[in-house]
């Protein structure tokens, strides 16, 4: 709103909206360049989605080099300089990570690691990942029930990555307000950012943000009426977290804020839980990312195909990044029949194949849930979602398609796994597995979306920018909201630019002379 209230509840340097990664890591930095900062958490239990991934930060040992590959994987939808900052930060991460780390008394772990396409700069020699190795003592399914990552809690590494920025905000001894949702920023005459109005246990109240508000709240993957006007595909399910609504989106709109990537979304396929009522997408096991050019791992078995309603098979299910890009065979709208017969798709495979590991990957920040990760536990899961037939004129007729179209579809299938060529869709050889013997199974699937891109446009300072180019005076974003990933994702990518995006805007916000 323009105008100021008239009064205000509350008073800090910097308000940071969202206690994810970014929010943490533009909070410690505000508060080591002496500025006092509130963190506001519209959930009752903090860490977001940040908290449910794999906590292995994308960091590179050459800028340049770093840049060039990113600026490909930006197809020209962002600034050359917005990319150059994110390659430099990608240097700093290890020094910076390293530091948090000590204060947390937790150990780090980097490996070398290539980009995900054959773009310049992709060499294993220039990028990598770092992550928390161990924390002395910590529990994550004690400290965090509420959290279940790809992976046991024991071996999460983005539940002990929050575990450390946690540790360091308590060390600074930050204010956290949990259950405090952003409403509305606040404006003066001229048009300054100067505070915002919450809404929380205290009922609403408008808090003043002497130098910045920091937008870190997140994308907009629980929003279905936000992505069915921005996304061809529907309905696409979200896998991990209730809480990524828009807010900040909505909120920088409402003060001229321009918008960008929001057609991007890290996008996987999966499976429906058999409970009605489980809100997110089940991932199928995440599969391992491979380089076009440098072959697949040859130890990755893929034991299914995907087929849409009719029956015919029509995408690589093992693509070289499968996480971030498969979803969007699922868009196809069919102009004829009025639908998209890609949605859902239907899984297929043997009983050679059934088995061959555990299918399904919960994922989720949700305290409503829990899940049990023991084998017994995983296959009891797909068990519940899994289908057989006995033949495949079975199959064809509990699915309702043509056994012709069917039968024709495996046997192509069958020939290409003989003949060691996916000539369709070129899916590695080493992945594929013949689908002939009885029973056969199925499940449907659907696109998930992991997280968005879209967002606020930002500047290399993390300020969020109007539609002509300005700068919104004191009001910046970081982290998923308005991420710089615009046509493909490098993965981590999202979380160093968390880190970066996060210090970036912490400091310069800090650097700011007071609004009065």
């Amino acid at each position: 709103m323009i105008g100021l209230p008239e009064r205000w509840d509350d008073t800090f340097d910097i308000v940071v909206v969202g206690y994810g990664y970014a929010g943490a890591i533009a909070a410690i930095e505000a508060c080591d360049a002496g500025r006092s900062a509130l963190l506001i958490e519209k959930m009752s239990y903090p860490g977001g989605i940040s908290i449910c991934s794999g906590g292995n930060i994308r960091i590179a040992d050459d800028a340049d080099k770093a840049f060039t590959y990113l600026k490909a994987t930006c197809a020209g939808t962002t600034p050359d300089d917005v990319l150059r900052v994110l390659a430099e930060g990608m240097t700093q991460i290890p020094a910076y990570f390293t530091r948090l780390a000590d204060a947390a008394n937790a150990t780090v772990d980097g490996r070398p690691s290539p980009g995900n396409y054959p773009f310049p700069g992709v060499d294993i020699d220039i990028f990598g990942y770092i992550s928390i190795d161990t924390i002395s003592g910590f529990d994550a399914a004690e400290a965090y029930p509420n959290v279940s990552s790809y992976l046991p809690p024991h071996r999460a590494a983005g539940i002990r990555l929050f575990k450390v920025l946690d540790d360091n905000i308590a060390k600074r001894n930050i204010p956290v307000r949990m259950a405090t949702a952003a409403k509305r920023l606040i404006r003066d005459a001229s048009g300054v950012v100067c505070g915002l109005t919450v809404e929380g246990t205290a009922g609403v109240q408008n808090i003043r943000a002497t130098h910045a508000v920091i937008l870190a709240c997140g994308g907009f993957e629980a929003n279905g009426e936000m992505q069915s006007q921005y996304w061809q595909e529907k309905p696409v399910m979200p896998v991990a977290f209730s809480g990524n609504t828009g807010d900040g989106i909505r909120m920088a709109q409402d003060v001229g804020a321009d918008l960008w990537h929001m057609w991007h979304y890290h996008g996987t396929y999966g499976v429906k839980h058999p409970d009605p009522d489980y809100p997110y997408g089940v991932r199928v096991k995440r599969l391992p990312d491979w380089v076009p050019g440098r072959g697949a791992r040859e130890n990755v078995k893929v034991p299914w195909i995907l087929i849409d309603r009719n029956g015919r098979r029509y995408m690589n299910e093992y693509q070289p990044y499968t996480q971030d890009t498969s979803a969007r065979a699922f868009s196809h709208f069919d102009t004829l029949t009025q639908e998209y017969p890609r949605i859902p798709s239907l899984m297929i495979f043997d009983e050679d194949a059934h088995g061959t590991y555990p299918l399904c990957a919960p994922t989720f920040n949700d305290p409503d849930l829990t899940f049990d990760y023991s084998p017994e536990a995983l296959q009891e899961l797909e068990d519940r979602i899994l289908k057989k037939a006995d033949t495949l004129e079975d199959l064809a007729t509990v699915l309702g398609m043509e056994i012709d179209v069917l039968r024709e579809t495996v046997d192509r299938w069958n020939a290409a796994c003989d003949a060691g060529r996916d000539a369709d869709h070129g899916r590695p050889p080493t992945s594929m597995m013949k689908i002939v013997k009885p029973p056969f199974y199925y499940a449907e699937v659907w696109p998930l979306v992991q997280n968005t891109h879209g967002g606020p446009v930002h500047n290399v300072h993390q300020q969020i920018m109007n539609g002509f180019g300005e700068a919104i005076p004191r009001l910046y974003a970081a982290g998923e909201l308005g991420g710089v990933f615009g046509h493909l994702y490098l993965a981590g990518g999202n979380l160093a630019e968390c880190f970066v995006g996060g210090w970036v805007a912490g400091r310069h916000a800090a650097a700011l002379e007071p609004w009065s």
